[in-house]
């Protein structure tokens, strides 16, 4: 097969069998390379990439190991996978680019030149959006390349002409302008802490919402914590006050875009459903909502909206995520099933009072008082040896920055393999205690290091027993292992039972046992969600003891 001829390809294109995607993939970009280098005419070279590029999706849609549902290390078995897709988008990108550098002289396609544009930004965003499934970092220069597509489209003042695109699951039509702007929603949609199934969705809302945003040359008099670009940079959106003044900034406008999203919100109240507003039939209402609502603030307010600031900092942090060792770091022993007959329970933490900042990993909040563990200092040197007995040993993470919020970790990964919203217990460097947290994002470093954003939910856990509620007065489950966050009105923290993940039902009952006595909660809220656990906000059904 003669990938260079463009009546063989055209065949090919013609009778492709069906079979492995990997193997029709590898095809088809043989054929897409083949054509870029013997660059043909430039009518031919139109047709058989218009062609090829249904068949092109497809394939990448069932490609195995590339779903985006975990980090990609780049010493995986899929990286190479990885790296063959993108570079077929790149060859794809270069060849739209190198059809319209040919047909300048000519001017055979004259009339097609704003598609051409708009495919060579789309496809240089592709190779974006297949490092942010991956979680893995951009390299250097690849903004850049996103940035001079565009730039070449605006120079030839194509860019906002819409041109037919079936590849466009929404509008079925796209400009290099809404091309552009769908990858720069992509960059601020903090794409290493969602899962390849969210991603799919984002992906899809970027290209839904991008005609609602614009880009603005005339940067002056803008507030400089809204979002600008700078053409010559290689990044993507940033807050206008840190770039430079000068013929390439741009002003990123998306109020438009905010209206769209509240607009959803009110149809989602009255009953609407996402595919009718174009969001996708494979979604619910609530994941829908859940998901829209963290892109509302980066896409329709063009803000990152970070509370607390970073600080460096140095030291190891100890993380683990397997339910049991959570429990046993945070009371220094394995969970076990309560005694009624105790008049009261106790923990090798002992008795904290809330009034501990907890949250600020040993900064103690103004005027707030702390009482020691009633058995003293935590004995960590045992712990370690009895959690190395027990095979519960937490893994090591070197800090990077931290904030009141959370840490910045990285680590070379080990056996313990960490996902993305799931619950973690952590041992902050400076801390005496371990709390509870969620892991943000995870991101693969070129060096193979992986980074990991943790956001530690605010007060100092409890160990405790928990089981759901049964439907008949008759059957008592075996208590589970839960956790209690108890609330504090000065560090405004919620009262907040933590359990695993499915147990949360609208109004539904759970009987916990902890200081001695058993009591009934009443299911008030869900708070926060992960793939192992489900925080919930609770009304208590029978009182507290004296």
């Amino acid at each position: 097969m003669d990938y260079r001829n463009p009546a063989q390809c055209l065949g090919l294109l013609q009778n492709l069998p069906a079979g492995d995607p990997i193997e029709r993939l590898t095809v088809l970009a043989n054929l897409v390379a083949g054509l870029l280098a013997a660059r043909p005419a430039p009518d031919q070279h139109l047709e058989i990439l218009e062609m090829a590029r249904p068949l092109l999706d497809k394939a990448r849609a069932k490609l195995p190991g590339l779903d985006g549902n975990e980090p990609l290390p780049p010493d995986s078995q899929h990286n190479e996978l990885l790296l063959r897709v993108i570079r077929l988008w790149r060859d794809l990108s270069h060849s739209y680019a190198a059809i319209a550098m040919l047909d300048a002289a000519v001017g055979t396609l004259k009339d097609q030149r704003a598609l051409l544009a708009q495919r060579r930004v789309h496809y240089a965003g592709k190779i974006v959006s297949e490092f942010y499934r991956a979680h893995r970092a951009l390299p250097a220069g690849l903004w850049r390349e996103v940035h001079e597509s565009f730039s070449a489209a605006e120079f030839d003042d194509t860019h906002r002409i819409r041109v037919s695109d079936s590849l466009n699951t929404i509008w079925k039509a796209q400009s290099a302008l809404e091309a552009y702007i769908s990858v720069l929603l992509l960059d601020v949609a903090n794409a290493f802490g969602r899962s390849g199934q969210e991603w799919t969705w984002i992906c899809r809302w970027a290209e839904r919402f991008a005609p609602y945003c614009s880009l603005d040359p005339n940067i002056e008099g803008r507030k400089p914590i809204t979002y600008g670009l700078d053409l010559s940079a290689d990044h993507g959106l940033r807050p206008l006050g840190l770039l430079a003044k000068g013929p390439d900034a741009r002003y990123f406008d998306c109020a438009k875009l905010a209206s769209q999203i509240q607009s959803v919100f009110a149809q989602f109240k009255q009953g609407v459903s996402p595919s009718s507003l174009g969001l996708g039939d494979d979604c619910s209402v609530d994941a829908c909502a859940r998901l829209l609502l963290s892109l509302y603030r980066p896409w329709g307010l063009a803000s990152a909206g970070r509370r607390f600031p970073r600080r460096g900092s140095t030291g190891v942090v100890e993380l683990c995520a397997e339910w049991l060792a959570i429990g046993f770091h945070v009371q220094g022993k394995l969970f076990e099933q309560p005694h009624h007959n105790h008049s009261r329970t106790t923990s090798s933490l002992g008795h904290l009072r809330n009034e501990l900042a907890v949250h600020a990993f040993g900064e103690h909040a103004a005027g707030v008082e702390t009482e020691l563990p009633r058995n003293g200092k935590r004995d960590f040197g045992h712990q370690h040896l009895e959690a190395e007995r027990l095979g519960l040993v937490c893994e090591q993470w070197e800090l990077l920055d931290q904030s009141v919020g959370g840490f910045r970790l990285q680590q070379r990964p080990h056996a313990e393999r960490f996902s993305h919203h799931q619950l973690v217990g952590v041992h902050p460097h400076d801390g005496e205690y371990f709390l509870l947290g969620q892991v943000s994002w995870l991101m693969f470093r070129e060096d193979g290091l992986l980074e990991a954003g943790i956001h530690v939910l605010p007060g100092l856990p409890q160990v405790i027993a928990a089981r759901q509620r049964p439907q008949s007065e008759g059957l008592r489950e075996p208590y589970s292992q839960a956790f209690l966050i108890e609330a504090n009105d000065v560090l405004q923290i919620t009262a907040s039972l933590i359990v695993p993940e499915g147990w949360y039902k609208t109004h539904g009952t759970v009987e916990v046992f902890f200081d001695g006595r058993e009591r009934k909660l009443k299911m008030a809220q869900l708070l926060l969600v992960g793939p192992n656990f489900e925080q919930i906000g609770f009304e208590e059904l029978s009182p507290p003891p004296a």
